[in-house]
């Protein structure tokens, strides 16, 4: 989170309490997991490449050009792949 110190936890803290860590994390926040008081790992949210809202999202947007899944295309493929 920008502008604000991540919280540390040592590792053994960190173990018993991973899961509510994973909680905050996927909340947007960023956990540093210490030893002896030194920091050695850092626990922050993925994002996503892309969002997507549910099966075909993409209609409209992607469009194939006629023979896209003809018998010679898919021949053609399978020898780029040596399959």
């Amino acid at each position: 989170m920008a502008g604000h110190a991540a919280e540390q936890f040592n590792i053994h803290d960190a173990k018993t309490n991973l899961s509510r860590i994973i909680e905050r994390v996927e909340q947007g926040e960023e956990i540093v997991i210490s030893r002896a008081g030194t920091p050695v790992a850092k626990v922050v949210p993925l994002t996503r490449r892309v969002h997507r809202t549910g099966r075909g999202s993409l209609r409209g947007r992607v469009q194939l050009s006629p023979g896209w899944d003809s018998p010679e295309t898919n021949a053609d493929i399978a020898r780029d792949f040596d399959a």
